[in-house]
């Protein structure tokens, strides 16, 4: 029976406490995943003088593509698929994760704080013949608004996520059975490292990793299992769209564009990403 919104808070409250009390040493594992991420703010004398925001998240990375490739991520999801075949996917994107299950699933819910993330699920999963919801916003912050589900999915969303305990809570609270993660083993920014050294002569950081995101389940109490494999790169129409964004997220001025594209074109372009699939299965 699903559980109501009320009791819903009450878990996510519950487990967040139960973690703290639990937590040995000067910084639990979710206060050390929080100071990881804040150490990727850029400097305000950089971000300042930018055009626009460098924290973009383009809809065209995001898409669902025709026919999915399958992976360690989808087959964790597929194989706890229950009567319902249902699906709650946060930080939906196109439908990646959760799309990627037709044919077994039928009914998908997509939750996502952009519009235009949450349109391109809905004519994904209209294409698809899924009955389907969405919903706008942040997670948890929407979480009461969110029905349950047989699996709950997120993929690349987590490196996002500083409050990470009431986050994964959240997701906990929603999957009748399992919960599925899918992360890169580096931060997503870390491959403009190297771009940041050469415009602005600026260290970036390298942390955190999936292990991290471990050591905050274990300290939640999740028993969670980690996979690492290797999948393509996201792919982009060409290298003007590559520099188009890269400008941005590098807080350079338009008037820079063909600096950047010289830049990238002098890279290697990457033949893989080296991806994590971590999942646990729900205690009630």
């Amino acid at each position: 029976m699903p559980m109501s919104r009320e009791l819903a808070h009450r878990a996510v409250e519950r487990r967040v406490l139960l973690a703290a009390s639990w937590t040995s040493g000067p910084l639990s594992a979710s206060a050390r995943w929080r100071q990881a991420l804040e150490s990727w703010a850029i400097p305000d004398e950089i971000v300042g003088q930018a055009e626009e925001s460098p924290w973009i998240h383009p809809p065209t990375l995001f898409d669902a593509p025709a026919v999915a490739t399958a992976s360690p991520s989808h087959d964790r999801a597929r194989e706890s698929l229950g009567d319902e075949a249902s699906v709650l996917d946060v930080g939906c994107g196109g439908g990646v994760a959760a799309l990627a299950l037709v044919p077994e699933v039928r009914i998908v819910i997509g939750v996502d704080h952009q519009a235009e993330m949450l349109a391109m699920f809905e004519r994904n999963a209209t294409a698809r013949g899924l009955e389907f919801r969405t919903i706008e916003g942040n997670w948890p912050e929407v979480a009461g608004a969110a029905p349950t589900a047989d699996v709950v999915t997120a993929h690349h969303v987590v490196y996002n996520v500083g409050d990470i305990d009431p986050f994964l809570v959240g997701l906990d609270v929603h999957a009748r059975h399992r919960v599925v993660l899918e992360m890169p083993t580096s931060h997503p920014l870390s491959n403009l490292n190297e771009a940041w050294q050469f415009f602005w002569g600026l260290e970036r950081p390298v942390g955190p990793t999936p292990d991290d995101l471990m050591d905050v389940l274990d300290e939640l109490g999740y028993p969670a299992s980690q996979e690492r494999w290797s999948g393509p790169p996201r792919s982009f129409v060409d290298v003007d769209q590559v520099a188009h964004f890269v400008r941005i997220r590098l807080c350079l001025p338009s008037a820079r564009h063909d600096e950047v594209r010289e830049f990238i074109a002098r890279r290697p372009e990457p033949i893989e990403r080296e991806l994590a699939t971590i999942w646990w299965d729900v205690i009630r």
